[in-house]
C-alpha cells in the first residue's frame, strides 16, 4: 500500500509546509513554557497565567493542526471549516503573543544579572516571606529574573509572533483550495 498526498498544486504545498512549520513553533513553544511551569512549579509556586494560557493555546493548536494534517491527507478534510478553525487559532495566537510580549519590547536582556549571578527566585529553601507573599509568581518578575529567562522567553514571545503569521497563510491557504476543490468538482458535474 502506497501513501500520497492529494495533489493539489502550489496551494496543497503550501498546506503542507505551513503545517510542519506550525507544528516545529508548536513543539519549540511548549517545550519552553513547560520548561517554565516546571521550574516554577518545582519552587512551590504557581506559574504566571501568561505562561499557562500560552500553553493551553499550543497544546490545542498542536493537537488540532495533527488531526487536520491527517484528515487532508486522506482528503476529508473541510477545507471552509479548516480555514475557519486556522481562524481562531490566529486570534488566540495573536491574543498569546500580545500578552507575552507586552513587557518585552522594550527590555534589554543584557542588563539583567547572568544566570550564575542571580541567587535566582526559585531557591528550594524555604523563605518566611513565602507564605506572606502570593504563591502566583508575577509574569514580569519572572521575566526579570536574569538574561537567560528573558532570552527564553523573548523566545516564545518570537515564536507565538510566527505562529500568528503561519496560521495567517494556512487560513489564506484553506480558503484557497476551498476555491479549487469546489471549481473542480463544479466542472465534474458539468462535464458528467
Amino acid at each position: 500500500m502506497r501513501f500520497q498526498a492529494p495533489q493539489f498544486g502550489a496551494l496543497g504545498v503550501t498546506f503542507t509546509v505551513m503545517r510542519a512549520s506550525q507544528f516545529a513553533c508548536l513543539i519549540s513553544v511548549i517545550g519552553l513554557c513547560a520548561n517554565f511551569i516546571n521550574e516554577i512549579a518545582t519552587a512551590e509556586h504557581s506559574p504566571p497565567s501568561e505562561l499557562v494560557g500560552a500553553l493551553t493555546v499550543a497544546v490545542t493548536a498542536i493537537i488540532y493542526v495533527i488531526i487536520t494534517y491527517i484528515l487532508y491527507y486522506d482528503n476529508m478534510l473541510s477545507m471552509l471549516t479548516t480555514a475557519g478553525f486556522d481562524s481562531l487559532l490566529l486570534v488566540a495566537s495573536i491574543v498569546v503573543a500580545s500578552l507575552i510580549g507586552k513587557p518585552l519590547s522594550m527590555l534589554n536582556c543584557a542588563a539583567l544579572p547572568s544566570s550564575e549571578w542571580s541567587s535566582g527566585l526559585f531557591s528550594s529553601t524555604p523563605s518566611p516571606i513565602k507564605s506572606i507573599i502570593t504563591k502566583t509568581v508575577s509574569y514580569i518578575s519572572f521575566v526579570l529574573l536574569d538574561q537567560t529567562t528573558c532570552y527564553q522567553i523573548k523566545a516564545v514571545w518570537g515564536l507565538c509572533i510566527t505562529i500568528c503569521l503561519l496560521f495567517a497563510f494556512s487560513t489564506l491557504a484553506c480558503l484557497g483550495l476551498w476555491q479549487r476543490i469546489r471549481r473542480e468538482t463544479k466542472n465534474k458535474d458539468i462535464e458528467g
